[in-house]
């Protein structure tokens, strides 16, 4: 790398971890200010409250990633702008478009790195925070997924009224049907096991639906045991009581595999899957707006005016591409079109307007 590069790619660090710093910041600061409402219940703490804020940090990270790494990139080539050492770089013969490229890689290094930690890192935090949290003011944790569902395995429609805690069920209703639509069997418990696999049903009613000479039978069967072998997994079940941008990626797609296998709707595990994927090329795209401004015409508008309207051109690029994501649910049109064609259309046009005035 030349030395020229160095420098740059140290300019652009350095304030993209200075956005960084101030963004958790205020961040950090808010949400404290929020949990000061929670001290002094129960056992909950300043120090507790403190732990809890600082946990759930890398979340925050993860999420806002995108916007602190444009600030960043953006503001670190505006001071190199301002300094005239932009100026300098150009008439020592380093184009605008290589110097944008340079401005796209370090972006690309610092989406890396917050794809590693949104991943690996900040549902571990996220985790131990809400357990934490919970622990200190004296809620039981099971209790906050008493709420039940219904889910589809197969042929089989499966009933929840209580979730326990992720293993434990009360009251489990399974409905068994045929290729006509019809339902066979209808399998009652009171409570329910749950290892992963299989559902282990203690005190069962086993209600069969026979048809003979046009007429249904129901014929009952009770055992003390019942064990039934179920396609979903413990991810899944845990997955119930979160929305699709807590999920982990890995866990998105295992949800959207499910619910495909099932002939279910997975359109909005779907848009949050794309939007992840497409998140590198979005933040490019935001990019290449911005240095159009940085890099245009120094008539009639300042410097700072130019960043000020690349940077929230960019960050309202992100908000329309979030919104077509909400849009495709609505209307029903492929949400993977919705999330890679106008960042794919913004990079394509940006482009060529930077190579025009690199050849100008």
């Amino acid at each position: 790398m030349k030395i020229q590069d160095r420098y740059i790619t140290k300019t652009l660090l350095t304030f993209t971890f200075t956005v960084l710093l101030i963004w958790v910041g205020i961040y950090g600061f808010f949400n404290f200010l929020s949990e000061l409402n929670q001290v002094g219940v129960e056992n909950y703490t300043f120090v507790d409250a403190i732990i809890y804020v600082v946990l759930k940090m890398p979340e925050m990270v993860y999420s806002h990633s995108t916007s602190v790494i444009l600030l960043g990139c953006v503001l670190g080539m505006g001071q190199l702008a301002t300094t005239n050492q932009l100026v300098v770089m150009r008439i020592s013969g380093v184009s605008i478009l290589k110097l944008t490229l340079i401005t796209v890689r370090i972006a690309l290094i610092f989406v890396l790195v917050f794809i590693s930690i949104g991943e690996l890192l900040a549902p571990i935090t996220s985790e131990e925070a809400l357990n934490g949290r919970s622990k200190a003011l004296g809620i039981n944790i099971a209790s906050q997924s008493q709420d039940g569902f219904w889910i589809r395995d197969g042929d089989n429609f499966i009933n929840v009224e209580n979730n326990v805690d992720g293993s434990l069920f009360s009251g489990v209703s399974i409905f068994e049907v045929n290729e006509s639509n019809k339902i066979e069997s209808i399998i009652n418990s009171e409570s329910a096991n749950f290892d992963g696999k299989s559902l282990s049903l203690n005190e069962t009613d086993i209600y069969s639906i026979i048809e003979k000479n046009k007429f249904e039978n129901i014929d009952l069967k009770e055992r003390n045991t019942y064990s039934k072998t179920v396609a979903f997994d413990q991810d899944l079940i845990s997955s119930l009581e979160k929305e699709p941008k807590d999920l982990s990626t890995y866990t998105i797609i295992k949800q959207i595999q499910f619910l495909t296998d099932n002939k279910l709707r997975a359109g909005v595990f779907e848009v949050e899957l794309y939007q992840r994927i497409v998140k590198p090329i979005s933040l490019i795209a935001m990019i290449l707006l911005a240095m159009l401004f940085i890099f245009g015409s120094n008539r009639d508008v300042t410097l700072g005016r130019k960043i000020f309207f690349g940077v929230a051109i960019g960050l309202s690029f992100e908000l329309i591409s979030r919104i077509g994501g909400a849009m495709s649910l609505s209307f029903e049109f492929s949400p993977l079109f919705s999330s890679f064609a106008p960042p794919l259309l913004v990079i394509i046009i940006t482009t060529s307007m930077l190579i025009k005035k690199t050849i100008n």
